[in-house]
């Protein structure tokens, strides 16, 4: 989970991509629309990277189960970014991730955020 923030917060998306199933899926906010595919998930780092300067981020409440074969982490967030000049947002939310393990690697197989909260900063 680390190398894969450390990739998207460093503006490297594209090394995620060993820690990312094949298949993985993610689940928009309010899961109004799901991609699937590690090309995708990758994608849309990349278009928010091109698309947003991230001015403050931190991570708390994180949490980690393991059951088997499968991990679930879990963290709130807390963002404020620029899109455009002068035209801040403020981001608030839960990243879920779910992970499987395959072979003696774990792999991320679904993402979702939840109870996301975005206004304009002024």
């Amino acid at each position: 989970m680390e190398a894969i923030k450390a990739a998207w917060r460093e503006k490297r998306p594209r090394d995620m991509a060993p820690y990312l199933h094949q298949d993985v899926t993610i689940a928009f906010p309010g899961f109004g629309a799901m991609v699937k595919g590690r090309d995708l998930l990758i994608a849309t780092f990349v278009q928010f990277g091109d698309m947003a300067r991230v001015i403050e981020y931190r991570e708390f409440d994180l949490d980690v189960q393991v059951i088997g074969h499968t991990a679930v982490v879990t963290f709130r967030f807390d963002m404020v970014y620029e899109r455009e000049k002068n035209k801040r947002e403020h981001s608030t939310g839960r990243d879920l991730w779910v992970f499987a393990r395959h072979d003696d690697r774990w792999l991320v197989v679904w993402r979702t955020m939840l109870d996301v909260a975005e206004e304009a900063v002024h």
